[in-house]
């Protein structure tokens, strides 16, 4: 049987592939083919799971019609068909539909609209599917981010370690204390994506316990023994950049903490 997983290139996406090719013959579907495979693509009957982890997801794109027409308008084609062929979906939703809120929802940039958007449509249509389940990601971070961290957009864990280990010294903000972040492993995320028993819904994933990004750069500053240097916070971020996020759902799982991934960072 088959698996269809969109965005298998991207960070989540490649440890999810690993992971489902134990098991799963995967096809999968990246942004620049993902029309032209629902035009062409035949075997339905055969997938037993849609993946979509696909989406234009730099937080900081400006171009609305172009973000909608992959992550809105191409996300509901894809279900659409799910729900007509009766294939259970799994999909990667964003804590970024919160903004600063920590329970309700402020979307601050065009990325975080497109996925409380799919989110609405999934809750209003969700007694048609025959399974799915939207997950929330927080600050995801860990192996595999090395293409993230040439496009400036890694997680800070993965960004600090790569600065202590090549530049000898780890930048951060002004006033880094005060931004916190529920930081989760990607090893986390892709096992309970694959395997847990929680009905259809749309859930957060994350540890439920945040931190400051102050607090990481201390954990890899002390782990590598460089200093901690503050930066101006950027002008294009003002207003667009979330000062905290925070799961809220509780999710049987022993989750890795940041600490003891820095830990084990050290080889």
């Amino acid at each position: 049987m088959k698996v269809i997983l969109t965005g298998s290139g991207g960070f989540i996406g490649k440890i999810l592939k690993q992971k489902l090719e134990q098991v799963w013959e995967v096809v999968e579907v990246e942004q620049n083919d993902c029309w032209m495979f629902l035009d062409h693509f035949t075997e339905w009957d055969d997938v037993e799971c849609i993946f979509h982890m696909g989406a234009i997801s730099d937080t900081t794109a400006s171009d609305p019609v172009q973000i909608n027409y992959y992550n809105v308008t191409f996300t509901l084609s894809l279900f659409q068909i799910a729900i007509a062929k009766g294939i259970p979906v799994k999909y990667a939703s964003s804590a970024s539909v919160y903004g600063n809120g920590v329970s309700q929802f402020n979307p601050l940039n065009f990325y975080a609209l497109s996925k409380l958007t799919v989110d609405y449509w999934v809750k209003d249509h969700i007694d048609e599917f025959k399974f799915v389940q939207g997950f929330r990601f927080f600050n995801v971070y860990g192996d595999g981010e090395e293409d993230k961290l040439e496009r400036n957009q890694a997680s800070p864990v993965s960004k600090f370690i790569h600065q202590a280990k090549t530049e000898g010294k780890i930048t951060v903000f002004e006033h880094s204390d005060e931004y916190m972040r529920d930081f989760v492993c990607v090893d986390d995320v892709v096992e309970i994506v694959i395997d847990n028993d929680n009905p259809s819904g749309v859930y957060d994933l994350g540890t439920g316990m945040p931190i400051s990004f102050g607090r990481v750069a201390e954990l890899i500053s002390k782990a590598y023994d460089v200093p901690i240097v503050e930066i101006p916070f950027p002008e294009h971020l003002h207003g667009k950049y979330q000062t905290f996020t925070c799961a809220w759902v509780t999710w049987p799982h022993k989750f890795i903490s940041v600490k003891d991934y820095v830990k084990n960072s050290l080889g």
